[in-house]
């Protein structure tokens, strides 16, 4: 029997974008059944843009909504529950991103894959399209290196804490079971910042595997700017460590947690550094020597140029960020900057009860805000 698969597509203010997105997932070798586009509270044409495409196909359904409580999360549970609730499999696609023609074809095989022999394997509950950025400024390359990173490490230990809302594949019947165990109005909660994430969690606590695609692309937007950056890392940050606060150590949070700890650890390295220069510098307590000033930055140097060679689609200006070492300098200080804001933010918000509304920070940092 043919498996039913359905793509949700949420949209804030994404006319820009979004015709992008629908043709690539109309260029699919394995059709989709059904493309929801879901506006949401757009005061700019996005629903007519999408709707221009239901001539074309009557795969694509168009479900225009007022501004959400709930925004992002009830907008797809919405959809969820309109469209996809009796579906197989269902793609999570944000209104920015662009798979490649064979995305729901590896995906379907994905599947199959793991559920035929789960007798002796989990089941796979989600798999997340490795993402990589086409843009081509400064910060959009460090953004491309810094995912190529984070997505081998999921790929060399199996499994993923994070399926990304930007493009994700899910079984179905997870879904289903999470809103039946829950009674919640659908898979996407209402309660996290990063819905994403926690939705990761709900289908590993049930024992289903959740896995980064060794071979599904998507090619997603970056932040091309520090500030714009800073805010959606911000909202990424924020949302992580409070629920992780939340859920506690567990051993579904264990690699997170380890990450959070690993972020502790290179604040105090990085202080640590800054307190040695200055000793050496203004004290003359430290005396120079070679190895900390030319082995230890060459070893440096490969150890980046060796991580450069598995950036998607690199080019040689990829290769020398990687090796002239001071961008990715710059971008690990302003990594443990949003470190330690996410922190005191979340650390002050249960204290005093004040929360930002980073969703909002969000859209403008996307450029999408209305």
């Amino acid at each position: 029997m043919a498996q039913k698969i359905v793509a949700l597509i949420p949209a804030y203010n994404e006319a820009q974008s979004i015709g992008a997105t629908i043709e690539a997932l109309l260029a699919q070798t394995r059709p989709l059944d059904t493309i929801v586009v879901i506006p949401n509270g757009c005061t700019d044409n996005t629903a007519e843009v999408a709707r221009s495409y239901m001539s074309r196909s009557a795969s694509v359904v168009v479900l225009e909504l007022p501004k959400l409580e709930h925004k992002k999360s009830e907008a797809l549970n919405r959809a969820w529950n309109a469209h996809a609730r009796d579906a197989d499999i269902v793609i999570s696609v944000d209104a920015d991103t662009i798979f490649d023609p064979n995305a729901i074809e590896l995906w379907v095989e994905d599947f199959k894959g793991v559920l035929r022999r789960k007798r002796h394997y989990k089941p796979l509950g989600g798999s997340a399209a490795k993402a990589t950025m086409p843009k081509t400024g400064f910060w959009d390359r460090l953004q491309k290196a810094e995912f190529a990173k984070s997505v081998d490490a999921s790929l060399l230990r199996g499994f993923t804490t994070v399926l990304p809302g930007a493009g994700a594949a899910f079984y179905n019947a997870a879904l289903r079971r999470i809103v039946d165990e829950t009674g919640r109005e659908g898979p996407w909660s209402y309660t996290s910042a990063v819905e994403d994430f926690e939705l990761t969690v709900q289908l590993r606590k049930r024992g289903y595997l959740c896995i980064a695609s060794p071979r599904v692309r998507m090619y997603t937007d970056s932040m091309s700017s520090l500030r714009t950056m800073w805010d959606q890392r911000m909202k990424w940050s924020t949302g992580t460590i409070d629920d992780l606060i939340s859920l506690g150590v567990t051993r579904l949070t264990l690699v997170d947690w380890g990450q959070q700890l690993l972020g502790g650890f290179m604040v105090f390295v990085r202080v640590l550094w800054l307190v040695l220069i200055g000793l050496q510098v203004f004290v003359g307590i430290f005396q120079f020597h070679w190895f900390w000033w030319l082995v230890y930055p060459l070893l440096f140097v490969g150890s980046e140029a060796y991580l450069s060679l598995r950036i998607p689609n690199p080019d040689w200006k990829d290769r020398v960020l990687a090796m002239t070492i001071l961008p990715y300098e710059i971008f690990g200080w302003i990594r443990t900057a949003w470190f330690v804001a996410a922190w005191v933010e979340v650390l002050s918000a249960r204290i005093t009860g004040q929360r930002k509304d980073r969703w909002e920070l969000q859209y403008h940092a996307e450029g999408v805000s209305g």
